[in-house]
């Protein structure tokens, strides 16, 4: 179990303080779902709606990187 999940509504790691997805998630979520990319970026999709509503002060360009630009 990770403890790199996200403290809302600053949407930080709980495990390092780090704007989440951070990088240690982003390796655990790359070997998770490795066989399932798809379903990966269908994740992160719904975690960037959710904090979208949280961080609406951030530009969106930013918040697609953050959460999928480092996905492909």
């Amino acid at each position: 179990m990770t403890t790199h999940l996200p403290v809302t509504p600053a949407w930080t790691c709980g495990g390092c303080g780090a704007h989440w997805p951070c990088q240690t998630r982003r390796q655990e979520l790359r070997a998770e779902y490795e066989a399932a990319p798809v379903s990966l970026a269908l994740y992160l999709a719904a975690q960037l709606v959710d904090a979208s509503h949280d961080l609406a002060h951030v530009p969106a360009g930013h918040l697609h990187n953050r959460f999928l630009g480092w996905t492909r």
